[in-house]
């Protein structure tokens, strides 16, 4: 299945032998599709809100795909505001709710979530980060190009505005399932690459050839694996075949482009199988390196167990509305990776949270390079792991302080997490849990009756030998 030069002719599915119904559809959505069409445009539905109507799902996002030039469709909705500097796309606003509506684009450009440029740096649905605006960089037009391209001086391309028709569109975008258009003209469905046939057999399978797909841009294999998880898909054999050998690819893209694939992966309410699939891929150990390498050594290789009880425990919360934070992903995703940095630099059971500050900080400048952690959600992640020592501690009302710090939350279902692990003292988990259900007088008096709290041996621990070893050097105490 390759792109042709020549025009392709869709199949065209008429609406009496498809199950779209536009009561499905967004109303905002089908009034940018009218207004393009009284207008003369073309108008239509694309990707996976077309997808998913078919699969009789509810689309979180409805996109419009159109041959009215972004300036056009900026003239014809008052409420539209053109944003992205490299790829120009329109956006309806109506009230909460915006309408992406996309110039039909030449093959060679990007599909819409390939764009690295957006105008603002707010957290959308779901958590995820919109990229930052690009720095204001001298653009240089390609001498023999078209006006709507234009690089920097290191040839990097900053403007990327070629537009095409409805026949080369449809071969920049990755999945067959996705390539779907919905002509709000008759009501059909246009299918130039078989998609209809995917998306009944719950099949992904990229359009074009794999292996070039995956080298044209890497986080089309992380699409692969969250569609799969999210639609209960399988990945056509041709598409699967290259992944594992191509997973390296992975190490050259952006790492704030892999923080945004990582919260898709992992917050949207499909985490659990999302990681068993990258873990099957080979892809896991390229997102996260550190803790890819912890949980292959026994020491710490529960904390493979407490990721997984925790993305469980993750996407149970999405399915019942309740709310999530990377804070509390990154917390559980790093773990092991602390523990191991932190028994690298101390030894003995009595907790040195100096050292467990520096071991945090050791594995977050490192996990930078690969998956870039905001500060606002590193920052907060640092906190949540340095309570877990203060949990051991239940005498004194000092003890109790802990009840009243911000990050107590997390820190405690951190803790529960912890138990159902194994690591963490079943009884310590419960009396956490008992003592914020009681008065505060009868907190003070719980915790004034009981005697000194003994330290407890932490967790992937070193060996005995190695600890003395370390205590010899005059090596620091092991939490």
């Amino acid at each position: 299945m390759n792109a042709s030069s020549t025009p392709f002719p869709p199949l065209v599915i008429p609406r009496s032998e498809h199950s779209i119904s536009r009561a499905a559809i967004s109303p905002n959505a089908l009034k940018v599709l009218y207004r393009l069409k009284d207008a003369g445009y073309q108008g239509f539905l694309v990707g996976g809100a077309v997808r998913d109507l078919l699969l009789g799902i509810t689309p979180k996002d409805f996109d419009v795909a159109t041959n009215a030039l972004p300036e056009e469709v900026r003239r014809l909705f008052r409420n539209c505001r053109l944003i992205g500097r490299r790829f120009r796309l329109a956006h309806v606003h109506f009230g909460h709710e915006i309408i992406e509506v996309a110039t039909f684009r030449a093959a060679a450009a990007p599909e819409r979530e390939d764009a690295e440029d957006v105008e603002s740096d707010s957290v959308n649905e779901g958590g995820v980060t919109d990229r930052a605006a690009e720095p204001d960089i001298p653009e240089f037009t390609a001498p023999n190009d078209s006006e709507h391209r234009a690089f920097d001086e290191r040839g990097r391309i900053l403007r990327d505005n070629i537009y095409g028709t409805i026949e080369e569109d449809v071969w920049r975008r990755d999945f067959a399932a996705n390539g779907l258009y919905y002509n709000i003209d008759d009501f059909s469905i246009w299918d130039f690459v078989d998609g209809v046939s995917d998306v009944r057999a719950h099949r992904l399978k990229l359009i074009g050839d794999p292996e070039t797909r995956y080298r044209e841009d890497p986080v089309r294999m992380l699409r692969a694996v969250r569609f799969a998880a999210k639609l209960d898909f399988s990945i056509a054999p041709e598409t699967e075949a290259p992944i594992s050998k191509l997973a390296f690819l992975l190490d050259g893209v952006p790492p704030a482009r892999l923080f945004d694939e990582t919260l898709k992966l992992f917050l949207s309410g499909f985490g659990a199988k999302s990681y068993r699939l990258l873990k099957q891929y080979g892809l896991f150990e390229h997102l996260f390196p550190l803790s890819a390498a912890a949980f292959a050594l026994p020491p710490y290789a529960y904390a493979e167990d407490m990721l997984v009880r925790g993305l469980v425990n993750t996407d149970e919360r999405i399915a019942a509305d309740k709310p999530v934070t990377p804070t509390f992903l990154f917390a559980v995703l790093l773990w092991s990776a602390v523990l191991r940095e932190l028994n690298e630099r101390q030894a003995g059971p009595a907790p040195d949270l100096a050292l467990l500050m520096q071991a945090c900080d050791t594995v977050l400048r490192a996990q930078q390079s690969r998956v870039a952690i905001p500060r606002r959600f590193a920052i907060p992640m640092r906190e949540l792991l340095m309570l877990q020592p203060r949990f051991n501690r239940r005498s004194g009302v000092k003890s109790l302080s802990l009840l009243q710090h911000p990050r107590f939350r997390a820190a405690y279902d951190f803790l529960l997490l912890r138990a159902q692990a194994g690591v963490a003292d079943p009884e310590l988990a419960k009396w956490w849990t008992d003592i914020q259900l009681i008065p505060q007088e009868e907190r003070v008096a719980l915790v004034q009756a009981r005697p000194a709290d003994a330290v407890a041996e932490g967790e992937g621990a070193a060996a005995p030998g190695r600890r003395r070893r370390r205590r010899r050097r005059g090596g620091a105490a092991r939490t």
